[in-house]
């Protein structure tokens, strides 16, 4: 090959390598371009300067370092071994040298900077958690932040020294083959005879003939090229044999380098003990406590500082073993601790069963001590507030009215049902569609109220698969729905406050002026702004709306972004289509899950964001979570995970229409989050930043509150004998929902906490004694101000049973009236469905509320067509709240519940209805069952329409009734207990 042609190859592969390059680069020069976007550029380069800061070093520093042990290698190798063949080029041996260590230190630095870049972070910004450990006396901030780095870099420099000895035999065979030593003395060929003064029965060295096996010795030819018909590394023809005194410097040379590398791995085998010891606080022991019991410290703790032991005398073995070259002495060390090893895992077996289990609470009692407290405060359950409970059903109508917060807030709408009811009536297009329904609170008309919210997307499955509509035009949702939780309408769906598109908003308090979500929960796909295909808005009758993107967000498409994106996006169309232009943008991560874990992949993000209206904007809310498997005596919330502590101590804000991603730290007390605060300055807000209509939305995680739920059923016993006999275990209540039995779910709703001024957002869930169904306790989450993440706990009598949410279940289903709808509805083909039941503490007492749901065979939306309540024994089965609680704590109970009941429109007012205050009871009694007798036949027909018109005539008259023969007594209610 001439020289031009050389050079032609050489400029074609370095073109064709820069192109490989640069492909490779695209996602780093992308990522680099949205975090530049979104301001977090210092977040981005985190990661790979810490990387470079330690990777590049521990490079050169591993390169250099094996490079000169290299030379030391040769120079020994040359100075012992005489009697060279031929001179081979002293560079070639130097250019294998600088090979094996340059790849070598790539291999290394790379895992290096790789495995640890993050456990250094976090090392060198650790913060102390003021808490000790009872074992060792070391702050909980070694376990979660350091140990986990330090075992990292034990056992990589164990993988290195193991490295170093596979480079050693790998140089050696090198020098081998690139310096020829007179491994063997001629012999006589098959027709020669053996030269005189050989003795053939020479006694050979220990290692010798193993060695001689090894390197051909057997006249059968060597491994580096020899055979019977030459000698090896091309010596003269002929057989060979070893020679014994070469061999032996040559041994000797290799010894001394597996020296230094056995005592050294021996003494990271001893640290490696060292720092196991540790690791038995937060690992399952073979006992009842979840961390180090008494067979751990008294037994395998022992055993590994026996092991610990052990090393140290491997190491001054090893070394007496390759002096004296005897394999036995060598390996006599090790072998006894592998010996250990399994006496001690049988002798902590047998203790164990032998010592431990016959008298357990007492061997196993302070450390069940230790597993009770540091597994209450890596859940935060220490601080709860315990509060007695009467349970004592002495409500007045006095007190009901004084709790309207409460009342008026009941929630008789599902999220399920409310789902289904936004997608069927709000969706407005087929391109549109409702994910999930939101639980929050407003201001509305002046109360406090609580409302379920739901984010009306861009359903991109739905949409034609065009390149156009998918990234030019069909570029966002538009708007929410907003209903109240505690109010239906006439015909038992969900009473909208915020609907249709535009968003129109009954509320006076709300007004939504920024309603395209370009950002949410269904946003996959990247969009294109600003360009010359208008964007589709809103659907406005036969016709449309377009609009124009108006916000910040977006990467110019500049020449050299649209080739960038075009190779990330794999579409040629960003490169070429005309509609594109250099005032657009293009929006990436637009998926708000997805986005929070590019920005911060080392946080845990809630899986059910929410979204608010806040000043005419739309804002998502994701709760974020610090976690760690590393917390001494703490044991994980489930046997599927390790994670054994956990706060929600970051909130991340995202604007639906801009894009901006924020990350606030609410929990100042949290050592994790102040850690990564530490470690990233600029991601971190303090919570004082978030404005405070912002704040004001901010909820305590129901994910977060069932973890701490069910770890407080065993946990909230502080007595050790208590604990470990579970006298006092509890369980989820269960409730029938739908029509299946299952574990009741946290459940957010505003209440006048007993023993608080006014009404608040909580979220709670009631306990029941492990194998019964009678209620123990109930358990609340505050969410408000200042009270925000306070845990309460109302603890009810034991002397006493109060009934739980199952046993008022299996009350309502021995009710005749609801069996008797129960049955009439499924005869008719309409399916019905009881939606969660709420126990709610009101005074010293407690209610029960649950809705039922209807769906008819002929419409797919669930109606609310009954609520029920339990209180005191008694059971009401109304149409609507308003009755229930009128049937319940009797007439004008309602009254601060609503201002006005629905009218049920024209068709309402039957002939007979107006003027029943001058009937007398008879008369009532007469219409009331014809009333009935209308129902029911209605119902059996299947027109519920006439069915539920019959039935508010029904309730008219048994409101009179109820009236009539209460009204001497009504002046006296509110002092006497309602039974």
């Amino acid at each position: 090959m001439t020289k031009k042609k050389k050079r032609n190859f050489l400029l074609v592969g370095i073109i064709f390598a820069a192109f490989l390059l640069f492909l490779a680069l695209v996602n780093f020069f992308t990522d680099w371009l949205w975090f530049k976007e979104m301001g977090y550029v210092s977040v981005f380069f985190k990661e790979l300067f810490t990387k470079l800061i330690y990777g590049v070093p521990a490079f050169v520093v591993l390169t250099v370092v094996c490079y000169f042990y290299l030379m030391s290698m040769k120079k020994g190798y040359y100075k012992k071994i005489g009697g060279y063949d031929m001179e081979e080029p002293e560079k070639k041996v130097n250019r294998v040298a600088l090979l094996i260590s340059g790849l070598f230190g790539i291999i290394a630095g790379f895992s290096i900077a790789n495995k640890l870049w993050f456990q250094i972070l976090q090392f060198m910004n650790s913060t102390d958690f003021n808490i000790t450990d009872p074992i060792f006396s070391k702050d909980v901030s070694f376990y979660i932040f350091r140990l986990e780095f330090i075992t990292l870099v034990n056992g990589i420099l164990i993988s290195l020294l193991i490295a170093f000895a596979v480079i050693n035999v790998i140089y050696y065979l090198a020098l081998f083959r690139l310096r020829k030593p007179q491994f063997f003395d001629e012999v006589a060929g098959p027709n020669e005879e053996e030269p005189s003064g050989r003795n053939q029965s020479r006694q050979q060295p220990p290692f010798g003939g193993m060695f001689g096996q090894m390197f051909g010795g057997n006249g059968q030819g060597s491994p580096f090229g020899g055979n019977s018909q030459g000698a090896p590394f091309g010596g003269q023809r002929g057989a060979s044999r070893l020679n014994r005194d070469t061999l032996s410097r040559l041994i000797g040379i290799a010894g001394h380098q597996f020296r230094v590398l056995g005592v050294l791995l021996f003494l990271m085998i001893a640290f490696h003990y060292y720092l196991k010891q540790f690791t038995l606080l937060y690992t399952s022991s073979s006992g009842v406590v979840y961390g180090a019991g008494f067979a751990d410290i008294n037994i395998t703790l022992w055993v590994y500082r026996l092991l610990i032991v052990l090393s140290l005398v491997a190491a001054v073995m090893f070394v007496l073993g390759l002096n004296k070259r005897k394999l036995k002495t060598v390996l006599i060390v090790p072998v006894i601790m592998v010996g250990v090893s399994i006496l001690g895992g049988l002798s902590t077996m047998l203790v164990q069963n032998l010592i431990v289990s016959p008298d357990e609470i007492n061997k196993e009692y302070p450390y069940l001590e230790n597993n009770i407290a540091f597994t209450r405060y890596a859940y935060d359950l220490q601080d709860i507030k315990i509060r007695e409970f009467a349970a004592d059903n002495t409500l007045t109508t006095a007190d009901i009215l004084n709790n309207m917060g409460t009342i008026s807030n009941i929630r008789i709408n599902d999220y399920e049902p409310a789902l289904k009811f936004y997608n069927q009536t709000q969706s407005i297009r087929l391109y549109y569609e409702f994910t999930d329904v939101d639980v929050d609170r407003y201001i509305i008309n002046g109360e406090y109220t609580q409302t379920f919210l739901s984010a009306r997307e861009i359903d991109e499955t739905a949409i034609g698969d065009q390149w156009l509509n998918q990234h030019l035009k069909y570029t966002h949702g538009y708007g929410i729905t907003l209903s109240r939780v505690d109010k239906v309408t006439d015909n038992g769906q969900p009473d909208m406050l915020i609907d249709s598109i535009p968003p129109v908003s009954d509320v006076a308090e709300i007004e939504i002026t920024r309603p395209e979500i370009y950002f949410g929960e269904n946003s996959r796909n990247y969009i294109v702004v600003n360009t010359d295909e208008r964007e589709f808005d809103y659907p406005s009758g036969e016709s449309n709306v377009y609009s124009e993107y108006e916000g910040d967000v977006g990467i110019p498409m500049t020449f050299f972004n649209r080739l960038l994106f075009a190779i990330r996006e794999g579409s040629l169309k960003l490169l070429v289509s005309t509609n594109i232009s250099s005032d657009s943008k293009i929006v990436i991560n637009r998926n708000i899950m997805d986005r929070v874990q590019t920005i911060a992949p080392f946080l845990i993000y809630d899986e059910d964001p929410y979204i608010a209206t806040v000043d005419g904007n739309l804002y998502w809310i994701i709760d974020a979570y610090t976690t760690s498997s590393y917390y001494p005596y703490s044991e994980p919330f489930t046997n599927t995970t390790s994670i054994n502590y956990i706060r929600n101590s970051v909130k991340v804000v995202i604007d639906a229409y801009n894009g901006d991603t924020s990350f606030y730290v609410v929990d100042t007390e949290d050592p994790v989050a102040l850690t990564l605060q530490k470690i990233y300055p600029d991601l971190f807000h303090n919570i004082c930043d978030l404005s405070e209509s912002v704040r004001a939305h901010l909820r305590y995680p129901n994910n977060l509150f069932t973890i701490q739920a069910n770890v407080y059923t065993k946990y909230h016993m502080t007595d050790v004998n208590v604990f470990y006999q579970n006298e006092d275990g509890w369980n989820i209540a269960n409730e029938i929902y739908g029509t299946e039995e299952t574990a009741m779910v946290p459940t957010y709703y505003i209440l006048k906490i007993p023993g608080e001024e006014k009404a608040e957002f909580i979220t709670s869930i009631p306990y029941t004694p492990s194998g019964k169904d009678n209620m123990t306790a109930l358990l609340i989450a505050r969410n408000d101000g200042e009270n925000y993440g306070d845990l309460v706990l109302f603890q009810l009598p034991k002397d006493r049973i109060i009934y739980g949410p199952r046993q008022i279940e299996a009350r309502i289903n021995q009710d005749t009236r609801i069996a008797q709808d129960f049955t009439l509805w499924s005869s008719a083909g309409a399916t019905y469905a009881r939606g969660n039941m709420f126990v709610i503490p009101i005074e010293d007492s407690l209610i029960y509320v649950e809705p039922i749901y209807l769906e008819s065979a002929n419409s797919s939306l669930p109606e609310v067509k009954r609520v029920i309540i339990y209180y005191n024994e008694k059971i009401v089965y109304e149409e609507t709240l308003a009755e229930a609680l009128d049937a319940m704590f009797g007439p004008g109970t309602s009254s601060g519940y609503v201002e006005e009941l629905p009218s049920g429109g024209d068709d309402a007012e039957e002939p007979g209805v107006g003027g029943t205050d001058t009937l007398d009871m008879e008369q009532l009694a007469e219409l009331a069952n014809e009333a009935f007798a209308n129902a029911v036949a209605a119902q059996q027909n299947g027109d519920w329409t006439a069915y539920g018109q019959y039935l508010e005539q029904l309730a008219e008259y048994l409101a009179q009734m109820v009236t009539d023969t209460s009204a001497a007594e009504t002046d006296t209610l509110d002092a006497v207990p309602i039974q």
